[in-house]
């Protein structure tokens, strides 16, 4: 099978740096398995929106399968959550126009 990259939104980013060293070394190694398994997690309404739970929180991302890429678009508290998903769901095109940037610059 195909790998799968993987890219980090710049909210991700920012979530990702808010996070305490041993979630983010869990949340890495998370990332790294999306490159093998990119429909891990639980699917939240499509089957290309996606969550992965650790320690009370939740990594949102989504899966393209036509450019065989994962975007990581936020890491989440269970509180805010729905927010988060509903979100996403609203601005699908511009997390599309996101990642289509940053291959563009690849």
């Amino acid at each position: 099978m195909e790998r799968f990259r993987v890219f980090r939104s710049n909210h991700y980013k920012i979530k990702l740096l808010e996070l305490d060293r041993s979630e983010q070394n869990r949340v890495m190694k998370f990332e790294q398995s999306l490159k093998e398994q990119p429909l891990s997690g639980k699917p939240l309404g499509y089957k290309f929106f996606r969550e992965k739970k650790f320690g009370g929180k939740r990594i949102l991302f989504l899966v393209y399968e036509s450019s065989k890429c994962v975007f990581l678009t936020t890491i989440t508290a269970k509180k805010t959550q729905q927010r988060e998903i509903d979100l996403i769901k609203e601005n699908l095109d511009v997390y599309r126009d996101e990642l289509k940037n940053i291959l563009d610059n690849v």
